[in-house]
């Protein structure tokens, strides 16, 4: 079984979007170099973040996210993101009628039954989480074994939090990892058992 990563960009007062949704500047590190990152060749990063970033990514068999953000995007229309192979969505109302049916995503209800097909679809490879409310119940229920996080320098001063509604302590180790690219600080924290 691949290890469990939660992970997304996040401004410096820790929230993954405004009150609309909007994620504004917290992107804007995605291009902001000249290292094309995916084959659209419309996300270039710096070297520095390609060498972190594309090794991940690479590695993700499975997303998991929770349905809000799946109704934002269309379900990214029917394309998962980052060329991952299977993307799990958290929710009541299963997949929409008529809605990319060849896709590859998967409906289901609840964080263990997400965490379950998740693990079943990536096998050894890792099964990442995305931030905010499912991500933080996913790390509530100690399901996640490391935190990623890209560091935007912006101060969003509210909207939507990395970690969700969680509200109990959680101890992550030192970061095990501290890259500084163009516009943007890749951390990584394996989370304390």
């Amino acid at each position: 079984m691949g290890k469990v990563v939660m992970y997304a960009s996040v401004s410096v007062d820790g929230f993954i979007a405004d009150e609309g949704d909007q994620p504004g500047p917290l992107f804007d590190w995605l291009l902001s170099g000249e290292v094309p990152l995916d084959e659209s060749g419309f996300v270039k990063v710096s070297q520095t973040s390609y060498d972190y970033i594309k090794p991940y990514w690479d590695s993700i068999g499975a997303t998991i996210a929770g349905r809000h953000v799946f109704d934002l995007t269309n379900g990214w229309d029917g394309v998962p993101p980052g060329d991952v192979d299977h993307v799990v969505i958290v929710t009541r109302r299963g997949r929409p009628e008529g809605w990319f049916p060849e896709a590859p995503f998967h409906f289901v209800d609840g964080i263990e039954a997400a965490m379950a097909k998740a693990q079943e679809l990536a096998g050894d490879r890792i099964v990442e989480v995305s931030a905010g409310d499912v991500g933080g119940q996913i790390l509530a229920a100690g399901l996640v074994d490391e935190v990623r996080m890209d560091v935007a320098p912006a101060v969003l001063g509210s909207g939507k939090r990395y970690f969700g509604s969680v509200d109990a302590q959680h101890l992550l180790e030192d970061p095990a990892e501290v890259i500084q690219g163009n516009r943007i600080l890749h951390l990584r924290y394996p989370v304390r058992r």
